[in-house]
């Protein structure tokens, strides 16, 4: 399933590889409110593509509302501007068969027409996460959406994407409760899936967003003293890039935060710690 706003064209270009993939999956694509015609312009190209226009901006909660309309045990989602190479959806299906506690399947993203391995990929090669039980690959408690293949009813069992997070780091809180919940998540270098970065309109806002969400994510879940330790750091990197923006929203946003603050179980906890650490 794809999420979407007013990226017409590269919408467009990601289902027409979309469509072609020999594992023929149903497609989903969520539409935020675009501006541009979208919605129209995908049923004329590609009327087999189903289309939920929301009229609004929901942020990376469009994601949870594509997956609820899928009615399959598995999702993959991809960013209007990255896509499943042949075989990968097939290959990942194989992979959930014989992993049946792999709750999220992380696959190697490749960049651009060099097709460069994507940095954070590489950094998820050496994860120094300890795996819980048999794993495909490296453990992971974080992934990067527009790669990602989750098992339907655990993703929604645990609330999908927060709809207050919208988009910039909305992978880190999914990630800590689905492994909180007991599922694991793994980095799987044979499932490939590509990405064509489009330049944005709005860097300072997602970067904005990235900040807020850290700090968020801090305090819903981490302890205490790991909360206060990220927030120095998060804050100081903030205050370099001349963000002040983000400490204010995300000190906005604190009531809501300490309302819904649930700490994780020490083993996820200590997955989280490990996952800032280099590998052995």
């Amino acid at each position: 399933m794809i999420a979407t706003r007013d990226r017409r064209a590269s919408t467009l270009t990601t289902l027409d590889r979309l469509v072609e993939l020999p594992e023929r999956p149903p497609i989903v694509v969520v539409d935020n409110g675009s501006h541009d015609g979208t919605p129209r312009a995908i049923a004329r190209r590609h009327p087999q593509v189903q289309v939920i226009a929301l009229g609004r901006n929901a942020g990376a909660a469009a994601r949870t509302i594509g997956a609820r309309a899928l009615d399959l045990p598995l999702v993959a989602f991809c960013d209007d501007d990255s896509w499943w190479a042949p075989g990968a959806l097939d290959r990942a299906a194989r992979v959930f068969g014989e992993y049946p506690r792999l709750g999220l399947l992380q696959a190697r993203i490749l960049v651009g027409p060099q097709r460069r391995l994507d940095p954070t990929c590489a950094a998820m090669a050496r994860s120094a996460v300890p795996a819980d039980g048999d794993l495909p690959g490296p453990a992971l408690v974080g992934f990067i959406a527009c790669g990602a293949i989750v098992r339907r009813e655990p993703f929604l069992a645990v609330g999908g994407f927060h709809p207050r997070l919208g988009i910039g780091g909305e992978e880190e809180l999914l990630a800590l409760d689905l492994a909180a919940a007991g599922w694991q998540l793994a980095y799987v270098d044979s499932v490939v899936a590509h990405h064509d970065p489009q330049p944005s309109a709005d860097r300072s806002g997602r970067s904005a967003s990235r900040t807020r969400n850290a700090l968020w994510v801090a305090w819903l879940r981490r302890p205490p003293a790991a909360a206060l330790g990220r927030s120095v750091r998060v804050a100081a990197g903030a205050l370099r890039e001349r963000c002040p923006r983000a400490l204010l929203e995300a000190a906005r946003g604190l009531p809501w935060v300490l309302r819904e603050r649930r700490a994780l179980p020490p083993r996820v906890e200590h997955a989280a710690r490990r996952a800032n650490r280099p590998a052995d």
